[in-house]
């Protein structure tokens, strides 16, 4: 039994004004003036993506007021802050620079 697969294209019949089609026509890059079909389909995944962007700030903001991740992210900033200069010489004092330069020579 074969089973019905979902077609790739979805066609729709929207009801624009004159005035909004002129406008997006004429604000369009120049290769997508003359396919209005394919201006519409980018200006639905520019939407999209902004919409996808707007919704993930807002669940980082609302993650920056929440105390219980703040407090996490805090202790875990104390557990790695003894590795954050790990592996940095970052004794800059002339007694060590002096012991440095001994021990390469």
């Amino acid at each position: 039994m074969k089973t019905k697969t979902s077609p790739k294209t979805i066609r729709r019949s929207v009801a624009l004004s004159r005035h909004l089609v002129e406008e997006v026509s004429a604000l369009a890059p120049q290769d997508l003036r003359q396919n209005f079909n394919r201006l519409v389909t980018v200006a639905l995944q520019e939407f999209a993506a902004r919409q996808r962007a707007q919704t993930f700030e807002e669940a980082m903001a609302r993650m920056a007021t929440d105390p219980a991740i703040r407090a996490e992210c805090a202790a875990i900033g104390r557990d790695f802050a003894i590795a954050e200069a790990d592996g940095l010489n970052l004794d800059f004092s002339p007694q060590r620079s002096q012991r440095t330069q001994s021990h390469t020579e």
